[in-house]
């Protein structure tokens, strides 16, 4: 979709061709948003396909995804792409909810997720890396889900968390920002530590709160 599409709330049920909502690479998005595009008032029911693909800067303004697919959604562009979520709520993926394959900033405030594996995640493997940066401000998030955000630590990628409210995790078991080692070969990165670090994980333990 080019310009800024306001779906007035309905509910879209993406049918078989997009995909079945599991793991599977190459399925389809429910929404493509175009460069400064931006889609709003959407809730796109089971199964997910491949959510919102954003190809440069987008916003993303109260969307609700039922039940997350591959991802819920992508954010592709260059080095100066701005990328925004507003609002709105995710459940039920198996693995990421937000996969950031370009560069740039995503900045990710009111949203609430719950039954994840990772609310967000900077590629790890991209044919093409870039540095990348996250924002997570007043967002909730409730278990079972492993961790908030992972980023690549040898691009330089960092992740500011304020205002974090984590429901059900009594173990306290989430981690809320794991380092990688990321590569450009489509390898597995290596995990390389987690916790703030004042430097790619910028947070300290009052910025997070258990319920």
């Amino acid at each position: 979709m080019d310009g800024d599409f306001d779906g007035g709330n309905v509910r879209y049920v993406p049918g078989p061709g997009l995909g079945d909502g599991g793991q599977g690479e190459d399925q389809l998005p429910v929404f493509e948003v175009s460069e400064g595009g931006t889609l709003s008032d959407v809730i796109i029911g089971s199964p997910g396909a491949d959510g919102v693909h954003c190809s440069g800067s987008c916003a993303l303004e109260r969307v609700w995804w039922e039940d997350i697919g591959e991802d819920a959604a992508t954010f592709r562009g260059g080095d100066g792409s701005r990328f925004t979520v507003t609002g709105g709520a995710a459940r039920g993926a198996d693995d990421k909810v937000f996969q950031h394959n370009g560069g740039g900033e995503l900045t990710i405030t009111d949203f609430a997720a719950e039954d994840f594996t990772t609310l967000y995640r900077s590629c790890g493997n991209c044919s093409s890396q870039y540095q990348r940066s996250v924002v997570l401000d007043s967002v909730e998030v409730t278990a079972p889900a492993s961790r908030l955000v992972g980023v690549n630590e040898n691009y330089d990628d960092t992740a500011t968390l304020t205002d974090i409210t984590v429901i059900g995790d009594d173990d306290r078991d989430l981690v809320p920002c794991q380092r990688y080692i990321g590569n450009d070969e489509g390898d597995e990165p290596e995990e390389s530590g987690d916790g703030p670090d004042g430097t790619h994980c910028r947070y300290t333990e009052s910025d997070i709160t258990y319920q």
